[in-house]
């Protein structure tokens, strides 16, 4: 039985090259723009008798070992009290988490949290008996007692999932055994947290203009984002990228300790790969990604197209991959919250008033903590809290990437917000397989929204290139780091050894295969897969934003094409994948509302969306007057 809590999505941050907010001292930011902890917890008292209530559950739940075979009683029993510590585990995590990332040097705070951490750790352990005896009973007669037994029917998926993986749950001596290695699994991806954050040396440059700049991540990116001197980009990304290079054989050791703790559990379940392993608790087929892969590398066209259009709107003699962040075109254009609030809910009229009317109670107040201040995590999330509702993190600097990073999380708290009224506690937790759809569907309609409200060519312009970037870096990017996941981990399988030169081979080969001609490859970009933090926080994870993209754009096509009534109907099989939660396997639910993802033609939809907007872009490029680039 795997916890219940959803672990938090985060996506990146918005960008720095932005106004900043009127105060970082967060008492003076008004309440209206702040999280309210109250609805989950009154105060830290109440947060204890939380914990502590969880623990006498646990310890409950743990007495009811032995129980099972003797009917459906005991089973629904299990089941229930499972349900009510579940319930428990989204608040007590909740409360400190949110609290912590508004303010990250509360050691107080993060103590706390450890604490929450230490009990779940607790719970797996005490809990490693529940599925090896669950499946001491025969199917056949389980499925007899969910069929007598309505009070089993909303645990009906959940149950029989299991039994579909029988052969990979262990006995419980073996449960037990890998529930002792948890807390371990996360060592490695602690090493790499403390040496790319905490024991990172950041170098200082001089720019031309003899300003000095320390090229930690966030300047980095707000260099790269801002300064159109190439030659300052260029230092920068020597600076940045050495910074790697000189640690490299402890990233790749920490690297190979994930690839190998992969490989370890996937064969203690009897898997014959990592990926299968990785897929299968979804039951997602691994052609999936294979295919996901293939497409995506017969159809890199597009993508240098764009590059190539980068350099010559740009007028450079070569481009790198550092040239690709810089603005195309200056824009002043500022986009204040309130008014991209209200904005952000227009466009989203054509799913409904009901959906509407939703998404304006949840942006009212109180779920989304809007502004930067001192000590706040960077970046932006969406969280469920089940029995609450998802709370929102921003770090809202009233540009047009914060107005579309505000539509992306809105996104994913709809899609809570609708799973959560429309399914019971054991379904109501969506898979991250489908839960970049909700949020990419919204930034299109975004996108749709605002274009269709002005006729300026370089307005449309930044518009477009606004699209083009998001498939850019949410699929072609994110398909680049799965390939580069599969080959790691397939030399693991295979007894090759993993070091520094390995990767960096493979991820440079990788470079020319995906950008070709259109981009000089700067030697130094071998490393960046020693900085990329999903290999080693969550590993065959990123394919998902991929898939998910493709996805929203089916989706999204059969939303506004078509006769009114085939638009209805398509409208009406996305909702309601929203509000299936995790009633049924991800791809079920996909291709229930119209989406195949074991088909080719699915992800190379998404090649030719990225070639006609390239073609639009080339098109209002050419509008443009001189004097307005």
């Amino acid at each position: 039985m795997l916890l219940p809590f959803t672990a938090l999505t985060t996506f990146a941050a918005t960008s720095t090259a932005s106004l900043k907010p009127a105060t970082r001292v967060r008492a003076e930011i008004p309440a209206q723009y702040r999280w309210d902890f109250s609805p989950i917890y009154a105060d830290w008292a109440a947060w204890e008798a939380g914990m502590k209530e969880m623990e006498g559950k646990m310890d409950t739940f743990a007495a009811l070992k032995g129980s099972l075979a003797t009917g459906p009683a005991a089973v629904l029993k299990a089941y229930k009290l499972y349900d009510e510590i579940g319930m428990l585990q989204y608040r007590v995590y909740r409360y400190p988490q949110l609290q912590r990332d508004v303010d990250t040097r509360n050691q107080e705070i993060a103590g706390k949290f450890q604490r929450v951490g230490v009990i779940f750790a607790k719970f797996g352990t005490a809990t490693a008996w529940f599925n090896p005896e669950l499946l001491t009973i025969p199917q056949a007669k389980m499925e007899e007692w969910i069929k007598a037994t309505p009070e089993l029917a909303p645990y009906a998926f959940t149950i029989l999932d299991t039994y579909r993986q029988q052969k990979h749950v262990l006995d419980e001596q073996g449960e037990k055994l890998l529930s002792y290695g948890s807390r371990f699994n996360s060592t490695p991806g602690a090493i790499f947290q403390e040496l790319s954050t905490s024991d990172i040396k950041f170098p200082a440059i001089k720019l031309a203009d003899g300003t000095e700049v320390t090229v930690s991540p966030a300047n980095y990116g707000h260099l790269l984002e801002t300064n159109y001197n190439q030659a300052d980009r260029a230092a920068a990304f020597t600076a940045h990228l050495n910074t790697y290079a000189a640690t490299a054989n402890t990233y790749a050791a920490i690297y190979n300790a994930i690839l190998q703790r992969g490989w370890a559990n996937a064969q203690a379940r009897n898997y014959p790969t990592t990926l299968d392993a990785a897929l299968d608790g979804n039951a997602i087929p691994p052609a999936v990604v294979q295919t996901l892969v293939d497409t995506t590398r017969a159809g890199t066209a597009p993508l240098q197209r764009y590059l190539r259009l980068r350099k010559k709107l740009l007028g450079l003699e070569s481009y790198h991959l550092y040239d690709g962040s810089v603005p195309l075109f200056k824009s002043d254009a500022r986009y204040p919250y309130d008014s991209a609030k209200d904005t952000v809910i227009a466009s989203v009229a054509p799913l409904g008033a009901d959906y509407t009317a939703k998404y304006r109670q949840f942006v009212s107040g109180g779920r989304i903590d809007v502004y930067e201040n001192e000590g706040k995590r960077s970046g932006a999330y969406c969280a469920g809290v089940y029995g609450v509702g998802p709370y929102l993190l921003m770090n809202y600097n009233d540009t047009q990437d914060a107005m579309f990073t505000l539509a992306h999380e809105a996104g994913h708290a709809m899609h809570t917000v609708l799973s959560y009224e429309s399914q019971p506690f054991v379904t109501s937790s969506y898979t991250i397989f489908v839960a970049e759809v909700a949020s990419t569907t919204n930034e299109r309609f975004l996108l749709n929204h605002l274009l269709g409200q002005t006729s300026d060519p370089k307005e449309r312009f930044l518009l477009l290139q606004h699209a083009v970037d998001s498939i850019f870096r949410t699929f072609y990017t994110q398909v680049l780091f799965a390939d580069f996941e599969l080959q790691a981990h397939r030399r693991v399988e295979q007894g090759q050894p993993i070091t520094a030169e390995v990767l960096n081979g493979i991820y440079q080969k990788l470079l020319q295969d995906y950008y070709g001609d259109a981009a000089t490859i700067d030697d130094l970009y071998k490393y960046t897969w020693a900085r990329i933090p999903h290999f080693y926080n969550s590993p065959y994870y990123v394919y998902q934003y991929a898939t998910c993209f493709a996805s929203s754009a089916q989706l999204f096509k059969a939303m506004n094409t078509g006769t009114p009534a085939e638009r209805a109907a398509a409208t009406e099989r996305y909702l309601t994948l929203l509000r299936s939660g995790g009633n049924d396997h991800p791809m079920n639910q996909l291709q229930k509302a119209g989406v195949d993802l074991t088909k080719r033609e699915t992800v190379q939809a998404v090649i030719d969306q990225m070639n006609e907007l390239v073609s639009q872009l080339e098109i209002e490029a050419a509008k443009i007057a001189p004097a307005a680039k």
